[in-house]
C-alpha cells in the first residue's frame, strides 16, 4: 500500500463540510501519495461530498490505493486515468465521469494537475569548466539548454493546457446540461511573488489566475450558471518539497514552516464554503504567520492593478493615418 496520511486529519466540522456536501467533486491532479490534490480528494470524500473522480495520469498506484481508501469509508469514490495534455485522452473521459456521478457532470471541479522544476539558472550563462575544451562546453550548454526548457515546457503543458482543457470541458458540460458549476485553479504565491530557478512554474501559475475572467468574458449570457476562483498557496510539504521542508532559506520568506496537507486542505475548505458570488472570479492567497502559539493561518485577496496610462512622449509624437 502506498496509502501514508492519516484519515482523521481531513475529517473537519460541519461548518466547513458544507463546502462539499452533496457535491459531485472531480479533482485533477488527485493520485499521488502525499499531494495537494489527494488532500482535496480526502477533504471532499470525507466530508459528505456526493461522489469523489480521483483524477491522476501516472500515479496510478496510489491512486487506487486512494480510491479503495475513500470507498472502505463509504464515498462513492472512482479512479480516473487521462493526460489532461492530450486532448483526445480528456475528452474520452467525459461520458464515463458523468456515468459514474449518476449522469450529471460534476458541480465542483478543482483543477489542480501541475508539475514542479528541479531548478535551473534561468538565463544565466554555465560555469565554465577549468581544462575544458572549447567544443566540448557548446555540446555541454546547449545540452543544458534543451533540458531546461523541455523541464520547463512539461511544467507549462500540464498547468496551462491542462486547466484551459478542464475548463473547456466541465463548463461546456455544465451549459449543456443546464445545471451550476464551480471551478477552482490551484496556483502558488510563486505567481506573483517568483523565487528563483522555476520560470516555467512561476510563468503557468500566472496564466491560470487570468483563468475565471476569460471563463466568463466567453460564457456571456451563461456565465451566472458557471463560477470560478483561484488560490494562490505558498509551500506546502509535499513531494515536490519535502526535500527543502527543513530549509528555512526555500520558505523562510513566507511562512515559519510549510503547511501539511492536511492544513492546506482545511484552509481551502474555509474559502471554499464562501458564497459562490463572494468568491467567484477572485484569486485568494494563504498566508501563514508565526505567532506565539505556533503558525496563524489567513486568508487574502489578491488585486492586480492594472492599468493603461499615456505616454508623454508619444501622444507629442502621433502617427496619424489617413481614413
Amino acid at each position: 500500500m502506498a496509502f501514508t496520511v492519516n484519515l482523521e486529519a481531513f475529517r473537519f466540522g460541519p461548518e466547513l463540510a458544507a463546502a462539499v456536501q452533496g457535491k459531485r467533486v472531480l479533482i485533477s491532479g488527485a493520485g499521488k501519495d502525499g499531494g495537494l490534490g489527494q488532500s482535496f480528494a480526502l477533504a471532499a470524500g470525507l466530508n459528505g461530498a456526493e461522489s469523489v473522480c480521483v483524477h491522476f495520469h501516472r500515479s496510478y498506484v496510489d491512486g487506487f490505493d486512494l480510491v479503495e481508501k475513500l470507498r472502505a469509508e463509504g464515498v462513492n469514490a472512482f479512479p480516473l486515468q487521462a493526460d489532461v495534455t492530450n486532448m483526445g485522452d480528456l475528452w474520452a473521459t467525459r461520458s464515463h465521469v458523468i456515468e459514474q456521478m449518476g449522469g450529471q457532470p460534476p458541480n465542483l471541479v478543482i483543477c489542480n494537475s501541475g508539475l514542479s522544476e528541479k531548478g535551473y539558472s534561468f538565463g544565466r550563462a554555465l560555469k565554465e569548466v577549468e581544462g575544458e575544451a572549447m567544443a566540448v562546453r557548446r555540446a555541454r550548454v546547449r545540452q543544458h539548454f534543451i533540458d531546461n526548457l523541455e523541464e520547463s515546457r512539461l511544467v507549462l503543458d500540464t498547468k496551462v493546457d491542462g486547466f484551459l482543457a478542464m475548463t473547456h470541458l466541465w463548463a461546456g458540460e455544465a451549459v449543456y446540461h443546464n445545471q451550476p458549476l464551480q471551478l477552482v485553479y490551484i496556483s502558488s504565491r510563486q505567481a506573483i511573488d517568483p523565487g528563483v530557478t522555476v520560470p516555467g512554474y512561476s510563468i503557468a501559475n500566472w496564466a491560470v489566475l487570468q483563468l475565471p475572467k476569460v471563463l466568463a468574458v466567453n460564457l456571456g449570457r451563461s456565465a451566472a450558471l458557471v463560477s470560478a476562483f483561484s488560490v494562490l498557496y505558498p509551500f506546502v510539504r509535499t513531494g515536490m518539497t519535502g526535500e527543502y521542508a527543513e530549509n528555512p532559506k526555500v520558505f523562510g520568506r513566507w511562512q515559519p514552516r510549510m503547511l501539511e496537507t492536511s492544513e492546506a486542505a482545511e484552509a481551502f475548505m474555509q474559502v471554499l464554503a464562501r458564497p459562490a458570488e463572494e468568491t467567484n472570479g477572485g484569486m485568494f492567497e494563504v498566508k501563514a504567520d508565526e505567532v506565539e502559539a505556533g503558525m496563524r493561518v489567513t486568508w487574502q485577496e489578491v488585486k492586480l492593478d492594472a492599468r493603461e496610462e499615456p505616454l508623454a512622449w508619444s501622444s507629442a509624437t502621433a502617427l496619424t493615418y489617413p481614413k
